[in-house]
C-alpha cells in the first residue's frame, strides 16, 4: 500500500543540511509510490522549499514564525504537529541529528506512536520495508519492521544516499500559519564554539586526533589535512579532556557519531567508547606508533609510525596529487 510520508527538513544558516535530502530518499523508499511531503520550520525558510523538491519531495509545507528562528522543542513541535494534523500521514521521517534526537521522542509521545531511531539502511520498500539500526554501541545490528500504526523513523546522517538532484523537478511549496505560544524556553543567544567549515556529523572525510597529538598546536596539521581533503576535524575524548581542542569535536559514545567515507585516526589508541562513534565509517585509516593499538583492529589501513613524521609526508603527498589533478 502506498503511503503519505512527512519529512522534516533541517536548515542551518540559511541552507538545507544534507541529511534533509537523505531523509527524502528514505521517505521515497517507504512511500511505495505514495506522496512525500517536506516540512520546513523557521523564520525564513520559504525559499528553501524548491530545493527539497529537486531532491525528490512531491511538495513542501513551510511554517514560518519569529519563535522558530532558533530551535526549541516547544516551538518546533507545535509547528510540526499543526502540519501533521492537516496532512494525516502514514509515516514520518526525521534526521537522527541533535534536533531530530530531541524532537522525535516528543512528537512520538504526542502521537502515541512507536519510534525506530538511528536507521542506517532500509531493505525492501513500502509495506515490506525493514529498517536496520545499530545496537550495543555499534557492536551489532537489528532489523525492525513496523507491523501497524504510524511508522516513525530517524535516519543517521551519511548512511542513506540522497537521490540525484533534478533542477527541473517541480512541486507545490505552500505555507501554514501557526500561532507558536506558551514557549517554556526562549533562545536569546547562540554561542558557537565549533570550528567553521564542514559539519562534522555530515563530513565525508574526518581527520581525528587523540592524546598522541600532544597539544592544541598538534591539531594544526590535522586541520590542514582535513582542509585539503574537504573534510572536518574530530577528536577523541582524551584529546578533549586534555584541552587540545573543544568538546564540540568529540567523537564517541558520549560525543558525536560519524560515518564518513574516510576516517583518519591520528594518535588515537582506540578505546571502545571512541570506536562506538566511528567504527561504521566506510574506510578507516589509523596512524599510531604502537603496533598493538586497539584502533588497528577496526582499521582498513594502518600506518605504524610517529604521527609527527607521517602527517607531513601525507600532507605533501595529497598536495602533489591535487597539483597533478589540476595540471
Amino acid at each position: 500500500m502506498s503511503k503519505k510520508v512527512l519529512v522534516l527538513g533541517e536548515a542551518r544558516e540559511g541552507a538545507l543540511r544534507n541529511v534533509s535530502f537523505e531523509a527524502i530518499a528514505a521517505a521515497k523508499t517507504i512511500a511505495g509510490g505514495g506522496e512525500v511531503v517536506g516540512v520546513l520550520c523557521g523564520d525564513a525558510v520559504q525559499s528553501l522549499g524548491e530545493e527539497l523538491i529537486h531532491y525528490g519531495a512531491d511538495r513542501v509545507i513551510t511554517v514560518e514564525h519569529p519563535h522558530l528562528k532558533q530551535y526549541t522543542s516547544d516551538g518546533f513541535s507545535q509547528a510540526f504537529m499543526a502540519v501533521y494534523e492537516q496532512e494525516k500521514p502514514e509515516a514520518i521521517v526525521f534526521g537522527h541529528t541533535a534536533l531530530g534526537k530531541d524532537l522525535s521522542p516528543k512528537i512520538a509521545s504526542k502521537l502515541d506512536s512507536g519510534l525506530i531511531s538511528d536507521v542506517t539502511a532500509i531493505e525492501g520498500e513500502g509495506d515490506d520495508a525493514v529498517f536496520i539500526r545499530p545496537i550495543y554501541s555499534g557492536k551489532a545490528f537489528e532489523k525492525v519492521e513496523n507491523k501497524e500504526g504510524l511508522l516513525f523513523i530517524t535516519v543517521r546522517p551519511n548512511n542513506i544516499a540522497p537521490l540525484s538532484q533534478d533542477a527541473g523537478r517541480t512541486g507545490d511549496v505552500s505555507s501554514v500559519s501557526v500561532d507558536i505560544t506558551n514557549l517554556r524556553t526562549i533562545i536569546s543567544e547562540v554561542v558557537r564554539k565549533s570550528t567553521e567549515g564542514v559539519d562534522l556529523s555530515e563530513a565525508k572525510v574526518v581527520v581525528a586526533g587523540g592524546r598522541g597529538v600532544k597539544s592544541a598546536e598538534g591539531f594544526e596539521p590535522l586541520q590542514e589535512l582535513a582542509n585539503l581533503l574537504g573534510g572536518a576535524v574530530g577528536a577523541s575524548r582524551g584529546a578533549c579532556d586534555a584541552d587540545y581542542c573543544d568538546y564540540s569535536l568529540q567523537i564517541g559514545q558520549t560525543g558525536k557519531v560519524v560515518t564518513p567515507d574516510l576516517y583518519i585516526a591520528v594518535g588515537i589508541s582506540g578505546a571502545i567508547q571512541h570506536m562506538a562513534g566511528m567504527s561504521n565509517s566506510k574506510v578507516i585509516v589509523a596512524i599510531n606508533k604502537d603496533p598493538e593499538a586497539n584502533i588497528f583492529k577496526v582499521a582498513d589501513y594502518g600506518i605504524v609510525g610517529d604521527l609527527f613524521e607521517v602527517l607531513p609526508l601525507l600532507i605533501d603527498e595529497v598536495k602533489e596529487l591535487k597539483k597533478a589533478k589540476v595540471n
